[in-house]
């Protein structure tokens, strides 16, 4: 779930980073190159699991599939929160410079 979580969380920043017009100054491309970067870091993990588990990686319990779950969901968080931090620190609107300045 880890995997499919983080593709379709990669397949939208790349739709939105497409379709906007202001992607440059919003860093949209640096949002999805966080998801890309994680889809291809579970794609390696599913590989290797996949190798030495066989066919028994598709029988998973329902415990381990809301785990898988709930980690995805918690890297695409944690991946908007550093995408947040990056926007703040890079500014492209002088929002906060306008805040400091007066």
């Amino acid at each position: 779930m880890t995997l499919v979580i983080t593709l379709i969380a990669a397949a939208v920043a790349t739709a939105v980073w497409y379709l906007n017009e202001n992607r440059a100054s919003l860093k949209l491309g640096t949002l999805s190159l966080i998801y890309w970067g994680a889809s291809l870091m579970w794609l390696m993990d599913f590989v290797f699991e996949y190798a030495e588990l066989k066919a028994d990686y598709f029988v998973q319990e329902p415990a381990d599939i809301l785990n898988d779950s709930l980690l995805g969901v918690t890297v695409v968080l944690i991946g908007f929160v550093a995408w947040l931090v990056i926007l703040m620190v890079k500014d492209p609107k002088g929002v906060f410079k306008k805040k400091l300045t007066k």
